[in-house]
C-alpha cells in the first residue's frame, strides 16, 4: 500500500506545491481535514478526509478531528515491532509515514488589540500538537514538517533518496525542530495567560525557535547556532546578498544598529529617523558615527572619522540607502551594512560586492523585538531593559561657572547618546554632529580618554568629551584640556565632583553633570 501523508496546516504557504510533489512524485497518499483538505481539492489532488479515514465526523464545533487511534496509531505505532503491528492489522489502521502540521495562529490572533479572551483560546491548538508531538516521538519511522521553510528540504531528501523515504538524520533534525515548535507555542500561551492575570513574567521566557545553525561561535573552534522570532528583531532582516551571517557580524550588527537608533530608525515604526545617521562598528564598539544632511553625507561622515578602523567593519544606516551611499560603500572592505531599505540603484551596485551582507530590516520588526535585554551566565540568565530611554537634556545641570556655548551642548548631547553605545570605562570626542575619537574598554577611564583624545589628532581642539561613568579624580578633565577640549559631560555622583569642576573652571572649561551613567559591561 502507498503510504500515508497527513496534511493540516494553518499557514498554507507552499501547501500545494509540496502535496503535488508528495502524491504524484512519491506516491504518497494525501490524508486531511477541514480547510486544508480543501484548498488540494481545489488544486485537483485525491484527498482523504479525516473524518473518512476514522469513521467519526469533526465535532464540537471542530475542536474534535483528529484525536482519533486511527490517526495517532498510524503516526505512534513502530514500524519494527511485532506487537504494534498486530495492533495494526487487528484495527485495519493503516501508517501514516509523514506527518504535515503547523499550529493555529494563537501569536497573530493575541496580538490584535482587540482580541477577546475567547477568541484567543479558540485559537489555541489541541489537535496538531498531539500530531506533532506523536510523530516527532516515532521520528525513528515518522517524518514531521512544522514549517513552509523544511518543505523543500525535504521534498529534496525524498529525490536524493530515490524511494527510500525521508532519511534518518534528516527525521532526527525535524523531530528537534518539532519540539521547538511545540514549546514555543505551549509558551506563548502561558506567557499570554500571565498577562492576562497579571503574573509577573518576562517575554523572552517565550522558547525562542532555532533560526539558523552557524558555522562557528566567536572563534573556529566554538559551535553556534541563532534563535529568532521570524517576524521579531533580526529574525525579520532579509538578507538581499552576501555570505552567510557569523556570529561575530550579528553581535556587530547588533552593537551598530543600536547605535544608529540614537537617531531613529526607518519611517515607520515608534522611532522614526530624525535626521540621516550612519554607524562604523567593530568589535561592537562604534568607531565612527555622523548625521547628515542625507544618507551618503552622513555616511561619508561616519567611515572619515576612522578609515582605519572602519576596514573590515559593519555599517547601519537609519534611511534607505540610495546610489551616492551605494557608491561610498564600495569604495573600501565592509562585512556587513544593514538599513531598512537599499534603492533599485543600490542594490544594482553594490551586487559588484558579492561577498558584501546586505540586510533590509524593517523598523516594525524592531518595535516587535521586545524591551528585555537577556544575556546568559554560567547556568542561568540575566535580564534587564535596553538602555534606550530618550535622552533629555532638560534634566541635565551645568557644573562649572561658564555655561555651554549652544553649539557645545548640541555636541554634548551627540557625544552622550553616543557614549553608552561604547564598551566602558567609555570616552568619546565629538564635534559638529561626528565622532572624532573612541576610548573603549579600558581599565582605567584616563586610558580610555587618552585613546580617544590621540584618535581624534588635530580635530580635538573645540570638541567636546563625554564619559559613560562620573570622573573620580580631576586627571580625565586636566587631561583634556591639554589636548584642547572646550567642555565635558559625564554623570556626576563621585564624592569628588568638586575637583573635576574646580579643574574646568580653572581651565576654562564647562561641564554638564546628566546625573544617569550609561555602563556598558
Amino acid at each position: 500500500m502507498a503510504p500515508f501523508a497527513l496534511l493540516s496546516v494553518s499557514d498554507k504557504t507552499g501547501l500545494v506545491p509540496l502535496a503535488e510533489a508528495l502524491h504524484r512524485q512519491h506516491g504518497y497518499q494525501l490524508l486531511s481535514s477541514g480547510g486544508t483538505a480543501k484548498v488540494l481539492q481545489d488544486a485537483g489532488l485525491p484527498v482523504t478526509k479525516v473524518a473518512e479515514h476514522t469513521g467519526a465526523p469533526e465535532i464540537l464545533g471542530g475542536r474534535v478531528k483528529t484525536l482519533h487511534p486511527r490517526v495517532h496509531g498510524g503516526i505512534l505505532a513502530k514500524r519494527a515491532d511485532a506487537s504494534h503491528r498486530q495492533d495494526l492489522e487487528q484495527q485495519q489502521i493503516p501508517l501514516i509515514d509523514l506527518v504535515v502540521v503547523n499550529l493555529y495562529p494563537f501569536r497573530e490572533t493575541v496580538a490584535r488589540a482587540d482580541v477577546t479572551w475567547e477568541q484567543a483560546i479558540e485559537n489555541i491548538d489541541i489537535g496538531g500538537p498531539a500530531m506533532v508531538r506523536a510523530a516527532a516521538k516515532n521520528h525513528a519511522d515518522v517524518a514531521v514538517l512544522t514549517s513552509p521553510d523544511q518543505y523543500d528540504r525535504v521534498l529534496a531528501a525524498l529525490d536524493a533518496a530515490a524511494g527510500g523515504g525521508v532519511p534518518a538524520e534528516l527525521r532526527r533534525q525535524l523531530a528537534l525542530e518539532a519540539f521547538q515548535h511545540t514549546a514555543a507555542y505551549d509558551t506563548a500561551i502561558s506567557n499570554w495567560m500571565a498577562g492576562q492575570v497579571e503574573v509577573d513574567q518576562a517575554p523572552w521566557l517565550e522558547a525562542v525557535p532555532l533560526r539558523q545553525t552557524l558555522r562557528y561561535g566567536e572563534n573556529p573552534h566554538q559551535s553556534a547556532r541563532w534563535y529568532s522570532h521570524p517576524s521579531q528583531g533580526w529574525g525579520a532582516a532579509e538578507q538581499l546578498q552576501g555570505k552567510e551571517l557569523s556570529t561575530n557580524n550579528l553581535l556587530d550588527l547588533e552593537a551598530a544598529l543600536a547605535t544608529v537608533r540614537e537617531f531613529g530608525f526607518g519611517t515607520e515604526g515608534s522611532h522614526p529617523a530624525q535626521q540621516p545617521a550612519a554607524v562604523v562598528v567593530k568589535h561592537t564598539n562604534p568607531c565612527g558615527v555622523a548625521v547628515g544632511d542625507c544618507v551618503a553625507h552622513a555616511l561619508t561622515r561616519a567611515l572619515d572619522a576612522d578609515r582605519v578602523s572602519a576596514f573590515g567593519g559593519i555599517v547601519a544606516i537609519n534611511g534607505e540607502v540610495d546610489a551616492a551611499a551605494a557608491r561610498e560603500l564600495t569604495g573600501l572592505f565592509l562585512e556587513c551594512v544593514v538599513a531598512p531599505g537599499f534603492s533599485a540603484e543600490a542594490r544594482e551596485l553594490l551586487a559588484a560586492k558579492a561577498n558584501l551582507r546586505l540586510l533590509q530590516l524593517p523598523a516594525s520588526a524592531i518595535d516587535a523585538a521586545g524591551h528585555d535585554h537577556v544575556r546568559s551566565i554560567l547556568g542561568g540568565l540575566l535580564v534587564q531593559d535596553l538602555d534606550d530611554q530618550p535622552i533629555d537634556p532638560s534634566t541635565w545641570t551645568v557644573a562649572t561657572q561658564r555655561p555651554p556655548s549652544e553649539q557645545e551642548r548640541a555636541d554634548l548631547q551627540f557625544a552622550w547618546q553616543l557614549v553608552r553605545h561604547v564598551r566602558s570605562n567609555a570616552i568619546v570626542v565629538a564635534r559638529n554632529g561626528q565622532s572624532l575619537g573612541v576610548g573603549a574598554g579600558q581599565m582605567n577611564r584616563v586610558g580610555s580618554a587618552r585613546l580617544a583624545l590621540e584618535a581624534a589628532g588635530d580635530q580635538v581642539k573645540g570638541a567636546v568629551l563625554a564619559s559613560d561613568g562620573f570622573f573620580p579624580f580631576d586627571d580625565t578633565v586636566r587631561l583634556a584640556a591639554s589636548y584642547g577640549i572646550s567642555a565635558v559631560i559625564h554623570p556626576g555622583g563621585s564624592m569628588r565632583d568638586a575637583d573635576s569642576i574646580k579643574a574646568c573652571d580653572e581651565l576654562g572649561l564647562a561641564m554638564m553633570l546628566t546625573g544617569r551613567r550609561h555602563f556598558l559591561h
